[in-house]
């Protein structure tokens, strides 16, 4: 559940999460990204770990990297449909088709870490899917709990329309000004770009 609360999960569901009309589609935006965070670690987890190898590091830093841009997009997004007041997104399928799609991202640049782990603490291939599955469950449990939790304010501060705006906002700079600093992150300090 500590892995659902990581920024760059918090940050990016929030951008979701702020546009949300109700505590029902808050939540099941921390439920749909948590089912495709798990479904891509499962998915090429396995592929990996049945391939007895590892995921290269520029490859992994790599998709790190594409947290980093998805970050800033969110954020632009979100800062845009604040600045029109289009910020009540209330399409429920979109919703839960960008916070799958989120997920997906964020579980590509987790699976070499989760690949890692998984091949350090397990002994076959049976135990593995069976370690990415509670993990995945573990996941979605936390993601759902923490977007029902985060969608209390954005709920709330919804119900007084001209808040709106500065709800997404104020969700989209945020998710911008992580995202630059991660790409940084990714790209200098992990040496990515050097």
């Amino acid at each position: 559940m500590k892995h659902a609360t990581e920024p760059d999960h918090v940050i990016a569901v929030s951008t979701i999460a702020s546009r949300t009309k109700t505590l029902k589609k808050s939540s099941l935006t921390g439920v749909y990204w948590g089912i495709g965070h798990t479904a891509t670690l499962l998915l090429i987890g396995m592929i990996v770990i049945g391939l007895k190898t590892a995921i290269p590091e520029k490859v992994s830093l790599t998709l790190e990297l594409f947290v980093g841009i998805m970050l800033v997009i969110l954020g632009i997004l979100s800062l845009r449909d604040g600045r029109h007041k289009l910020a009540r997104n209330d399409e429920t399928e979109y919703t839960n088709i960008k916070s799958l799609i989120i997920g997906f991202i964020h579980g590509l640049a987790g699976s070499a870490a989760m690949v890692l782990l998984t091949m350090t603490t397990v002994e076959s291939y049976f135990q593995a899917f069976l370690y990415i599955c509670i993990f995945g469950v573990g996941t979605i449990i936390g993601m759902f709990c923490f977007t029902t939790i985060l969608g209390l304010p954005f709920i709330l501060g919804s119900k007084v329309k001209k808040y709106v705006p500065f709800i997404c906002s104020l969700a989209g700079a945020i998710s911008i000004l992580y995202g630059i600093f991660y790409i940084y992150e990714i790209g200098f300090k992990d040496g990515l770009f050097i």
